[in-house]
């Protein structure tokens, strides 16, 4: 049976109409791929699929301009990196691709023969069924927007590769949203594809809760790949200190690319410092505009001496990319980049390319040894504390506070020789703090960002370890929730209720591997993962 699906995600007022034909370029995201996935924006005629219920189609072109057009290409073709499929505005890589590994994505002014109030519109499973069945975003619908008409393509097409929405769910089971709306707001902010991503910055792959039942548990990515015959991209650079690829410097600088495939993957880099020097790194997930736009990266990188010790880990609360601004003495230092989650973003589908720029200048003679703030949570009250140390005389030292982990403003200018203070903060959700120190010779400098989260504000059941090796699960609870275990195919394994305190669930018995956990009350659930070894 076929089944249709229609994306209303949203319905917008068409502020103008756009009769521009523009020149589409030819584009590709991985041309060596068989598997197509082709971006018409240039008008069709649709005859002989199952949309021709009552004869043929004729529909215009999308309304974009080049750059429009260029734009939702990158969208979408970053969505669909980690998979062995080219993103592709040429037809003749369409029409040379394999009947059941191909499909047709058009973007089209035309919704008129579907009828309005739908933002595209798709076949389940379409993409191997090899009668080249199309799919549709209707562009004037989503008000020419080339964010909200690139959300909705990689929507669509994953509809053709068998996904269904990814929606949210209470306790009882009862369906609170077709679409998963997300979590958060600025760079970080974060949507599932399958469920509603227009108005957050990082839209990615998940596993969650599908809307056909509370207890299907889809795993994107993973769907994809079984239901469609496809794979993963060959991994671009080695995860081992023995097979680190070189990056070599000329005129001081040095860069170079990669792609991060698969959760869990791992690109190892080398490099040599010939004396002592400043080095600065900048690491940057894709991304198509300013505050990383588009990007699907939260990135992390590691630095590790010639011997392969551990030296520091870099990357930035408030933004997806990381840098490192250090002096190394001469020798040989490891860098290894990797995926990592954040408070929005769950690390399953940090997914996505990424480009490295490296510099080596005269080091800085820095003005202190250890700047180093930390801080912790007793009752409503915040406690820091800090350790300088400097040859220099402190001249000024200012905390500041940030709410959203970019713009610090003030708490107290401390004494100059104070090293901590206390207070009640005047609010209540995650907030970070640095310090901001000045010295007699003129220089200022910040310390590392410290976040504090009044965890009691909310609590919720947590696993006391995600190792196990019997059947025996400990929870601890703050209350009465309800829990349900599931295998990574969205299998119901076990389910019951838990108590206020530790709770020991019999779990039943499993195999080696990875299984999820959803704990839920009357108004919110959590979904965590734990291994049984």
């Amino acid at each position: 049976m076929k089944n249709l699906i229609r994306s209303g995600l949203m319905v917008l007022t068409i502020i103008s109409t756009l009769t521009v034909k523009a020149q589409v370029p030819l584009l590709n995201s991985y041309p060596s791929a068989s598997a197509t996935i082709f971006l018409d924006f240039d008008g069709h005629t649709i005859s002989g699929t199952s949309w021709n219920w009552n004869g043929p189609i004729y529909v215009n072109g999308s309304g974009l301009n080049t750059t429009q057009i260029t734009e939702v290409f990158n969208r979408i073709a970053e969505d669909y990196r980690p998979f062995n499929i080219n993103v592709t505005t040429d037809s003749t890589k369409f029409l040379a691709a394999p009947l059941t590994k191909r499909m047709r994505l058009i973007l089209t002014t035309s919704y008129e023969w579907y009828g309005p109030g739908a933002g595209g519109v798709s076949y389940v499973n379409s993409f191997i069924w090899g009668d080249d069945t199309p799919c549709f975003v209707f562009t004037g619908q989503l008000v020419y927007s080339p964010k909200y008409i690139a959300e909705a393509g990689s929507h669509e097409l994953g509809h053709t590769f068998g996904l269904y929405h990814q929606s949210t769910y209470d306790a009882n089971c009862t369906k609170i949203a077709e679409y998963n709306t997300g979590q958060g707001s600025g760079e970080t902010s974060w949507a599932p594809i399958m469920g509603i991503g227009y108005y957050k910055n990082v839209t990615t792959w998940y596993i969650g809760t599908s809307s056909t039942s509370c207890s299907t548990i889809q795993n994107d990515m993973a769907t994809i790949i079984s239901h469609n015959g496809l794979s993963y991209r060959t991994d671009d650079y080695s995860n081992s200190f023995s097979s680190a690829n070189t990056l070599s410097f000329s005129n001081q600088q040095t860069q170079s690319s990669g792609m991060v495939e698969q959760s869990g993957d791992i690109d190892m880099f080398k490099f040599n410092v010939p004396a002592l020097q400043k080095f600065h790194l900048d690491a940057a997930p894709y991304n198509v505009g300013a505050n990383d736009a588009g990007s699907n990266l939260d990135m992390q990188v590691s630095l590790y001496d010639n011997l392969q010790n551990f030296i520091k880990s870099y990357s930035l609360a408030s933004s997806l990319g990381a840098t490192i601004d250090t002096n190394l003495n001469q020798g040989n230092y490891y860098l290894k980049v990797e995926p990592v989650g954040n408070q929005y973003l769950p690390s399953y589908a940090s997914l996505g390319s990424y480009s490295l720029l490296a510099q080596l200048s005269p080091p800085v003679v820095l003005a202190l040894r250890r700047l180093e703030l930390n801080g912790s949570i007793s009752g409503d009250k915040h406690q820091l504390n800090w350790l300088i140390d400097a040859d220099e005389k402190i001249i000024d030292q200012v905390l500041e506070i940030s709410t959203d982990g970019r713009n610090f403003s003030p708490v107290i200018e401390s004494p100059v020789d104070a090293r901590s203070f206390v207070y009640k903060p005047y609010v209540t959700s995650a907030v970070q703090y640095r310090l901001n120190v000045t010295f007699d010779n003129g220089r200022q400098y910040y310390s590392n960002i410290v976040t504090l989260r009044q965890t009691n504000a909310v609590g919720r059941p947590q696993l006391v370890s995600n190792l196990i090796s019997t059947n025996n699960i400990t929870v601890s609870s703050p209350g009465n929730y309800s829990y349900a275990i599931y295998d990574f195919n969205g299998k119901v394994m076990s389910k019951g209720q838990l108590t206020t305190g530790a709770n020991n669930i019999n779990a039943p018995a499993t195999s080696r591997g990875i299984y999820l956990i959803r704990f839920a009350n009357a108004t919110e659930q959590w979904m965590d993962k734990f291994v049984k070894q």
